[in-house]
């Protein structure tokens, strides 16, 4: 029969083997915390494991904020890792806003972090931006377009760029309008204050009367950033958009008066063939008219009612009348 002591310490030298590879797995992580200050339980390392969530990763996390004075405990780093966020730069934005005197607590700092995924941009650089402005180009040469051109009340086009210096407004970073709103707005009220003025001259004159007005409209509002300042780079004159506009608003009027024209005359050809059609109607019937004489004067004969001596007469007449016509028009050949 096997002796029970045997049979007992066998699971029991399983589990402390066990417990044994656990602990060396975890030592070293578990060492690095404490030595830091920043002790993680050798439970805490376990859970994170079997919760898919990288142990190492979060506590280095933790080790960062507890050694600039933030106390961030790691059940938070492994909410924000688990929801999709980046651990690292969250904790080095809010390091750097504590180092700036910026006030941002780490709920915050994540939800930055979550509304910039994807866009190329991250919480860090937002918290930078908020230290140290960036300079914004409107408009931007990525869009293909090199100025900004507005046209004054004279028709000469003024073509414009500026800079925009910007610092990032935290507490509207999540919901706010980003730079594409920003340079979008300042475009407008470039536009506008070109337009305004009296001629290109004074836009030329004072350029700064174009930042200063665009400052003034408070463009800034809603948007993730604070306006500090809006610059003009370059100043240039471009067309005359008024005399082109002229010139094409003649040519369409000299258009439209060749089609009337046309139409004038188009109506008079139709309305002169219409006359000669009616010509040639009334002189059917004054032949038609003419062919009735004879048989008139046939008749006139077989009833009496006409004789030789008066259709002598009549041709007497007829001849004395041709002889007087041809005497007053001596150039006609009859």
């Amino acid at each position: 029969m096997p002796d029970i002591s045997l049979i007992i310490a066998i699971p029991l030298l399983i589990v402390g083997l066990v417990v044994i590879g656990i602990f060396i797995s975890y030592i070293g992580t578990w060492l690095k915390a404490r030595l830091n200050g920043a002790p993680v339980s050798i439970v805490n390392l376990v859970g994170m494991r079997l919760g898919g969530v990288p142990y190492n990763l979060v506590v280095g996390a933790r080790i960062t904020a507890v050694k600039a004075g933030i106390p961030l405990s790691t059940d938070k780093i492994s909410a924000h890792f688990l929801a999709g966020g980046n651990v690292i730069p969250t904790v080095q934005a809010i390091v750097a806003a504590q180092k700036a005197g910026i006030e941002l607590n780490w709920d915050r700092a994540c939800a930055i972090d979550l509304a910039t995924k994807g866009s190329g941009k991250s919480v860090l650089e937002a918290v930078r931006t908020s230290v140290d402005p960036k300079v914004i180009d409107c408009p931007n040469p990525e869009s293909g377009r090199l100025t900004i051109d507005g046209v004054a009340k004279d028709g000469i086009q003024v073509k414009v760029k500026a800079r925009v210096t910007v610092r990032t407004h935290l507490d509207r970073f999540v919901g706010g309008a980003k730079e594409e709103t920003i340079i979008a707005r300042v475009g407008e009220g470039i536009v506008t204050t070109i337009g305004v003025a009296d001629s290109y001259k004074h836009v030329l004159e004072s350029p700064d009367s174009i930042s200063k007005t665009v400052l003034a409209r408070g463009l800034d509002v809603g948007s993730a950033f604070e306006i500090l300042s809006i610059d003009i780079a370059d100043v240039d004159v471009g067309e005359n958009i008024g005399a082109r506009l002229q010139v094409a608003q003649a040519e369409a009027n000299k258009n439209m008066a060749q089609a009337q024209a046309e139409i004038r005359r188009a109506a008079a050809v139709a309305l002169e063939q219409e006359m000669k059609a009616r010509v040639q109607e009334m002189q059917a019937k004054v032949v038609e008219s003419q062919a009735q004489v004879p048989l008139a004067m046939a008749e006139a004969f077989r009833s009496g009612r006409l004789g030789v001596m008066d259709y002598y007469r009549m041709e007497n007449i007829q001849s004395d009348t041709s002889m007087r016509q041809s005497i007053a028009q001596p150039g006609e050949k009859k």
